[in-house]
């Protein structure tokens, strides 16, 4: 259909936010990022991690990791066999990753594309919801807090663990020595978390919007250089 001569052009398209903050993680950069993280023991600790966190869920449980990366800790829980598990993240590159990770492991998890401020999936699709590392990146995390309540079943839990505004130095150099990464790849991660403690959230901060948010609380509990953040969807009462 052609447009009148002399109408004024109509906008089709909206620009929308970065849902992001930094710079984004795609190409090679999150490719070196992904490398980075499979290295040293990390691997081993997400496996130990898929047990503590899941011990609790019921077989056949539903699973959500927001914001998985590359996707280790999703297909160590996966590699579990006892849960369905998806992951989604807003990197187009993490997502072609965390797929080929999955069919190089022998495990199925359905990594999909989305932004964690707008999940495209329906109320009450998971039994328990996590976030690790990322939540720190996100601009709009109120929102993203909501999200994960929504798609939460009631009796449902969301967990982040992310890190704190007041991690020292010396408590990052601590962790990230326990990575055993090498020289160069320690010296890298030192780097990349003290840049990244800058847009890290206080307990207090993670307090405030667990309150405001439609979980109404949680249990916020610092944990090493990070915090762990716990809230619980309560079941409707009749």
């Amino acid at each position: 259909m052609q447009r009148e001569e002399g109408a004024d052009p109509v906008e089709t398209t909206v620009a929308r936010p970065k849902a992001y903050k930094g710079l984004p993680m795609e190409g090679i950069v999150a490719r070196r990022y992904a490398k980075l993280r499979r290295s040293g023991r990390q691997i081993g600790e997400w496996r130990k991690q898929a047990v503590q966190l899941t011990a609790g869920l019921p077989d056949g449980a539903r699973i959500l990791e927001v914001a998985p990366g590359p996707g280790y800790f999703a297909i160590e829980m996966a590699r579990l066999g006892r849960f369905y598990v998806t992951g989604l993240d807003i990197s187009h590159t993490f997502v072609e990753i965390a797929r080929d990770n999955a069919r190089e492991a022998g495990v199925s998890v359905d990594f999909q594309l989305g932004d964690a401020a707008r999940m495209s999936f329906p109320d009450g699709s998971f039994d328990f919801v996590v976030c690790q590392a990322a939540f720190k990146n996100f601009r709009r995390p109120g929102p993203a807090i909501d999200e994960m309540y929504r798609v939460l079943r009631p009796g449902g839990t969301a967990l982040i663990q992310d890190m704190r505004r007041d991690a020292s130095d010396a408590g990052i150099r601590e962790e990230v020595d326990a990575m055993q990464l090498g020289w160069f790849g320690s010296f890298m991660t030192r780097r990349i978390l003290r840049g990244l403690r800058r847009r890290a959230y206080s307990t207090e901060q993670f307090e405030q919007m667990a309150a405001g948010s439609a979980f109404g609380g949680g249990q916020v509990a610092p944990n090493g250089i990070g915090v762990d953040v716990r809230m619980t969807k309560r079941n409707r009462t009749a």
